[in-house]
């Protein structure tokens, strides 16, 4: 029986970002790709938080079993949140781009020069402050259909979803001390190119979850669009492994 690989997707974008695993990886999951709270078609919800977030990712995924979860970003933070608050509810995790740590001060105060782009100029503003973090630079040089994709999918949410994304980012508990209670099979897929959770971050996480690490070459913050063959190919390795 195939498993249901239920990808989560990154800040702020929608699960749209996922079409392309949808299509690769039908053979070997059942891939869902749910929209997080105030993202795509969702309402957004406020306050927000990473935990609310979590929960309703379970509650959409009803009796299934067994279920791998990812996310990217914003994604692997509900991810980690999901495990530490259902810890059996889980047979393994993929984990992109994204960190155990909290915000810090400085990250907290950008958060909230976000919150005060957005509410002053909307998210068109945020999209562009954005783009150069969220992709590599050889995705910025070589892939200009990417990057549009990219600000394509990020303007289609509303300034509402995303303040309250913000919230939620800022806000989010420290996942460390739960990373020793996760038990799981787990796959950490970083971009080379990332400056906002750079390989040192999968690093981490991979020594602390003994995880399987994977650096994608070319790649920056959002490694399934940039380079989907090479994301697909080592996301399939490690299904059919598991």
């Amino acid at each position: 029986m195939k498993p249901t690989l239920c990808l989560l997707h990154a800040f702020p974008l929608s699960s749209e970002m996922f079409a392309g695993q949808r299509a690769a990886l039908a053979d070997v999951a059942d891939v869902v790709t749910p929209d997080l709270p105030g993202f795509g078609r969702t309402v957004p919800h406020s306050p927000s938080t990473i935990d609310g977030m979590a929960a309703a990712v379970v509650a959409a995924l009803g009796n299934r079993r067994p279920v791998i979860l990812g996310g990217v970003s914003m994604g692997g933070y509900v991810a980690l949140a999901a495990a530490r608050m259902f810890p059996d509810r889980f047979a393994g995790l993929v984990l992109i781009d994204t960190k155990a740590e909290p915000d810090d001060d400085a990250a907290r105060a950008g958060r909230d020069r976000n919150i005060a782009l957005v509410n002053d100029r909307g998210v068109p503003a945020l999209v562009e402050a954005m783009l150069p973090k969220l992709l590599g630079d050889t995705t910025r040089r070589d892939r200009p259909a990417v990057v549009e994709q990219v600000r394509r999918l990020a303007l289609a949410q509303s300034d509402e979803g995303v303040i309250a994304g913000l919230e939620a980012l800022r806000d989010r508990r420290d996942a460390r001390p739960s990373l020793a209670g996760i038990r799981v099979p787990t796959l950490l897929l970083f971009g080379a190119e990332d400056t906002l959770t750079p390989p040192s971050q999968g690093e981490a996480l991979a020594a602390a979850l003994d995880g399987e690490l994977d650096i994608l070459s070319g790649a920056g913050h959002l490694p399934n669009l940039e380079v989907p063959d090479a994301f697909n190919a080592a996301l399939r390795a490690w299904l059919q492994r598991q």
